[in-house]
């Protein structure tokens, strides 16, 4: 167990094979390809295949093929594992000393939990997300939502099928992350990625360690064909969305710990994705 550990350890210590474990702790529970790891990172194939190698050796990340790509995800039993080992036989009797520091939280003023949703345009799947939030249960949830680029105006077609769903829109716009980095800014208690480019981007740390997890879902916006077929896309991401949040909005958030609720936000990710409208 002590060579294993020392082992992985050693693995982490380098910056960019950490880089990459990093990356895929922040998209767990997905399996991601290669090629998007080294497209985010910005690091070569045949470099990015031997630090991957050595996470695989290392028993922190695990490899699948799916048809012709490999695709890798966190090995999340082994990392609680070395977390356990490092905690548990390295305190030796003194956790006092190996315990995180409590984490910031600042007094909520409210009986509302904040939640924000996140995406790179911020004109279709982050928006959906913080209209069904407000509209489904807007009584115990503050909904936001940004991107990390985002455009200018929302998307005709989000714009359209919110209007169908009875949503208001008058709240919603299309802004940056930065609006929120602000000491005006709300602090969050929910930090949800929509799609896989913002969940690859190091987002920045936000005040008072919010349980996050990565909802990816299929870009409508680059749907192709006719406006019905583009139409439908956008009906899907809505659906999918609209399942996860009513997942969501059923946990009984305030008699959870946080580790509960981190289990419980992963595994709505793993949840199907379609849903009727």
């Amino acid at each position: 167990m002590e060579i294993d550990i020392c082992t992985r350890l050693t693995i982490l210590g380098h910056p960019q094979r950490l880089a990459v474990f990093r990356l895929l702790m922040r998209r767990y529970p997905d399996r991601v390809p290669a090629g998007e790891l080294a497209q985010a990172l910005e690091i070569k194939p045949s470099t990015l295949s031997a630090y991957l190698s050595a996470l695989v050796q290392a028993g922190l990340v695990t490899q699948d093929r799916v048809a012709t790509s490999l695709q890798y995800t966190v090995a999340m039993d082994r990392v609680n594992e070395t977390f356990a080992y490092l905690y548990n036989d390295c305190c030796r009797g003194r956790p006092d000393l190996c315990a995180p520091a409590p984490l910031e939280k600042s007094p909520m003023t409210t009986t509302k939990y904040n939640v924000l949703f996140i995406c790179t345009g911020n004109s279709a799947r982050s928006i959906f997300a913080e209209a069904i939030l407000r509209k489904q249960a807007g009584d115990r949830f503050n909904a936001y939502s940004a991107g990390t680029l985002p455009r200018s105006e929302l998307n005709p077609f989000a714009l359209d099928l919110l209007r169908q769903t009875g949503h208001d829109l008058s709240l919603l716009h299309s802004k940056n992350i930065g609006v929120f980095n602000g000491p005006d800014a709300p602090v969050f208690d929910f930090v949800f990625t929509v799609c896989d480019q913002a969940a690859n981007e190091e987002c920045p740390a936000w005040s008072g360690q919010p349980v996050s997890a990565h909802w990816g879902m299929p870009d409508p916006v680059k749907a192709t064909g006719t406006d019905a077929e583009k139409s439908l896309a956008f009906q899907r991401a809505f659906g999918g969305l609209a399942n996860r949040i009513k997942l969501f909005t059923a946990l009984p958030i305030a008699s959870l710990d946080r580790m509960s609720l981190q289990k419980a936000v992963d595994y709505i990710a793993q949840t199907q994705t379609e849903a009727s409208l």
